[in-house]
């Protein structure tokens, strides 16, 4: 196993764009290089509390070393950036001496100080013919100039501790010829065939599960319209209606590629460029400028571009690809296909919404239990509100499952079966209606008890008629007092509500009396 060597400093440049932060920038050579199967040899990193372009001797400072044991960096020694500097010199030292054994195989260097704190670490390093990648446009200079074999170099500006950290580890592994799949996901284990396939990272429902409090948003400046004193508010709107597509885009750049801020460009770009394709546009806009991302920046790394350059491709070029064939090629159809599937939407509403309503409310629950409502009904929900800012199913999605969820929870706030199951409710009943999510907390009463499971999807279906007979647009994941005032029809919205949390209450409380008479008989007996 190659073993390498971490030498540097928190720099000037570097520390505005993750030297300050030492635990996290190492932490990511750490993950890449455990990827790539290469070990941490050592580390010898001075980390100053301020950008070394204005530090002074009296600056506060810290040197970092490698603890193998506990496999994390650690405090070696902390004080005045002067003394720092002088404590340093024997790890220089060490490092040297442990490369002129053989025991370092490379040598990363960021912002390095070749002429004192690292001079027998590079001096070392030439003799040995080691490899050695780094950044810090001065100092890989004067690195180079002793004769090191540096096998790639860049400057700090436009880079990231993940393409930093990417690069490093390529450069390497491709001078070794070893195999090496970049981490580009949260995950510190490597998927190699996600590395190869990055399109396998795609997932609708987490792009829109995602840009929701994008929606929510839009929703409360459109609630916020309708009072006469902030009319004014409408030109928000529409401005975080054209907003949304390029919410999407990042969202979906950055889960596939997830190069930090590199993804986050190219998503804006490729977003800005799919306004006219609606949502859908920003999503497929996303996808195709994160996996051009990907592409761009590997192959950029693999033929040793400098990093500020592999960065400026990478989110650039990417984004601008991906947004100009969306522009002229693909956004208008991506935008038919919106108002098409809006369409049959309201086409089924104006049917005949009562029906329509029932029909949702009684396949809502069957629906999230099923796992279809994040995959599914979600993605509708977002569609209905891109066109208007809120639903008929975000509707039926407050009164059918939130409201039935904080009925069935209340109950048993009131009454329960057991005296513990009230500790259980309470949370569930007070994040319902104070933050309209966690339908979840019913769960558990359901599924004990058919009857409180029956009542919740008869109660949904009562509700879900209501919401068709006020002909009710409203949205979900909002405060329950908020959600009236959020949709098209306040009282209409307050009172399906109402009728909703009352029944499941209700009938809550006649399943618990049931379940504690059967329980006193039996005891009885």
């Amino acid at each position: 196993m190659k073993r390498i060597a971490i030498v540097g400093s928190s720099g000037g440049n570097l520390f505005n764009l993750g030297g300050k932060d030492p635990h996290k920038l190492i932490g990511e050579i750490v993950a890449q290089s455990n990827s790539a199967g290469l070990e941490m040899g050592v580390v010898q990193f001075i980390a100053a509390a301020e950008s070394m372009d204005i530090a002074k001797e009296n600056t506060r400072a810290v040197l970092y070393g490698w603890d193998s044991a506990q496999n994390s960096l650690k405090n070696n020694f902390e004080g005045l950036l002067k003394d720092t500097n002088q404590a340093s010199v024997a790890l220089d030292a060490e490092i040297a001496s442990q490369i002129r054994a053989g025991l370092i195989d490379g040598v990363i260097t960021m912002s390095a100080d070749p002429n004192h704190t690292n001079k027998q670490t590079i001096i070392a390093a030439a003799e040995k013919g080691i490899p050695l990648v780094g950044t810090g446009g001065t100092s890989m200079a004067l690195i180079s100039s002793k004769g090191v074999n540096v096998i790639a170099t860049s400057g700090t500006t436009g880079t990231t501790n993940r393409t930093r950290a990417v690069s490093f580890i390529q450069s390497l592994c491709q001078y070794w010829g070893m195999k090496y799949y970049p981490v580009l996901g949260s995950s510190q284990s490597p998927d190699p065939s996600a590395a190869e396939k990055p399109w396998k990272k795609i997932n609708l429902k987490g792009i829109m599960q995602s840009s929701l409090p994008g929606f929510i948003a839009m929703a409360i400046v459109l609630a916020l319209s309708q009072i006469p004193a902030l009319k004014g508010l409408s030109e928000v709107f529409d401005l975080l209606l054209k907003a949304l597509p390029v919410v999407l885009a990042v969202i979906a750049a950055k889960q596939i590629s997830d190069l930090d801020e590199v993804s986050i460009v190219a998503g804006v770009i490729a977003g800005t460029l799919s306004i006219q394709g609606g949502i859908i546009g920003g999503i497929i806009g996303g996808i195709g400028a994160g996996l051009l991302v990907h592409y761009f920046f590997l192959k950029c790394v693999q033929w040793r571009f400098p990093m500020t350059t592999v960065n400026i491709v990478a989110g650039g070029l990417a984004g601008l690809i991906s947004g100009l064939i969306m522009y002229f090629l693909i956004a208008p159809f991506a935008l038919q296909l919106g108002e098409f599937i809006k369409y049959i939407i309201d086409l089924a509403i104006s049917f005949n919404p009562i029906v329509a309503g029932v029909i949702a409310g009684l396949l809502i629950w069957p629906a999230i239990l099923g796992g279809v409502y994040h995959a599914a009904i979600l993605p509708i929900v977002l569609l209905e509100m891109e066109k208007t800012g809120n639903s008929f199913l975000g509707a039926i999605d407050m009164v059918g499952l939130v409201m039935v969820s904080a009925g069935i929870t209340l109950a048993n706030i009131i009454a329960p079966r057991d005296k513990g199951e009230a500790a259980v409710a309470t949370p569930g009943f007070l994040i319902n209606m104070g933050f309209g999510t966690f339908v979840e907390a019913a769960y558990p009463f359901m599924f004990s008890n058919k009857m409180v499971f029956a009542g919740a999807i008869f109660v949904s279906g009562v509700g879900g008629g209501l919401v068709g007979v006020f002909n009710v647009r409203g949205t979900a994941y909002v405060p329950s007092f908020m959600g009236p005032f959020l949709s098209n029809n306040l009282i209409g919205f307050t009172t399906s509500m109402l009728v909703a949390l009352t029944l499941s209450l209700l009938i809550t409380l006649v399943a618990n009396k049931t379940v504690k008479n059967k329980k006193q008989i039996e005891q009885n007996v």
